[in-house]
């Protein structure tokens, strides 16, 4: 079960830097700071589930790793982020550490 709270959190990671990318347009300052305190608070709850299982480490390294991806494929299909094949690469190499961490442990 711990591993689905932490697959959870690493998604909900993903709201709170699309939320404050929402803030920034005009009449959507307050709105979007809530959305990412709302989804701050749900990733972290999940984050301090899954750690009374997994060792702290392994579990911050994944929430950040899905967080840190998921924000980027967000931020090239919805906000027109660059793109490029090193940008690409780099998340591969991410998700790529995140499963290591996974058989590892």
């Amino acid at each position: 079960m711990s591993w689905i709270y932490l697959i959870l959190a690493g998604f909900f990671e993903i709201g709170w830097p699309v939320g404050f990318k929402m803030a920034q347009e005009p009449g959507m300052r307050w709105s979007g700071i809530g959305i990412a305190v709302f989804f701050m608070t749900v990733s972290g709850a999940m984050l301090w589930l899954a750690q009374r299982h997994i060792p702290m480490g392994t579990a911050y390294a994944v929430w950040t790793g899905i967080g840190a991806a998921g924000t980027f494929l967000v931020g090239v299909l919805y906000y027109g982020d660059p793109t490029s094949v090193i940008r690409y690469a780099g998340v591969a190499l991410i998700i790529a550490g995140v499963i290591a961490l996974k058989l590892a442990h």
